[in-house]
């Protein structure tokens, strides 16, 4: 069945239907709101938030974009109106991933020196800083798209820009983080 099929009985009252709605689309509902939060639980909360809310507003799809896109949207609406604060949504991005632990084969011990280490851990803090001082309009688009999750027009309609604006926000983005990144010290940024 397809979601507009699945929209269509969920708003003539079967439950089921947006439940099946939900289960397809939860993984991305989660990754928009993640990418705006940056914590793990705040994303839960502001994702279910979100399909309340779509659940709420499901009268009010008219089918111009799909219905992942209208999702997608309102999650990252909600996700945004979660953001408590740069501190703690950035916390995620200096952190490294789950899956980035310590291992043998991925770090054998004693190749890396503390300098390097310090060096390393110097450069994230300094990514994550220009990331900071970009303004929104700038530093969302640059996040989703450096997420990796989601397709440029997918950006465009969470954040209510075309996609030409998107692409050239991702871009200026790009560029200005090099250009602090340089001003920070750092020649061999691309």
């Amino acid at each position: 069945m397809t979601d507009a099929e699945l929209v269509e009985r969920a708003r003539q009252g079967d439950p089921a239907a947006f439940g099946e709605l939900v289960d397809r689309h939860r993984s991305a509902v989660y990754r928009a709101a993640l990418a705006a939060i940056g914590s793990a639980a705040d994303a839960e909360d502001a994702a279910q938030e979100a399909f309340l809310t779509a659940y709420r507003r499901l009268s009010s799809f008219r089918g111009e974009a799909s219905f992942k896109t209208w999702l997608l949207t309102i999650a990252w609406h909600q996700a945004i109106n979660h953001r408590r604060g740069l501190t703690r949504w950035w916390r995620i991005i200096a952190r490294p991933r789950s899956d980035e632990g310590e291992n043998d084969e991925e770090y054998p011990s004693g190749e890396r020196s503390p300098e390097e280490a310090l060096g390393d851990e110097r450069l994230r803090r300094d990514i994550e800083r220009a990331i900071t001082e970009l303004p929104p309009k700038l530093r969302d688009p640059l996040l989703l798209a450096q997420s990796g999750e989601y397709k440029y027009d997918e950006i465009g309609s969470m954040l209510k820009a075309p996609v030409g604006t998107i692409k050239w926000r991702i871009s200026e983005a790009r560029r200005v983080v090099k250009e602090r990144l340089r001003q920070r010290g750092y020649s061999n940024v691309g």
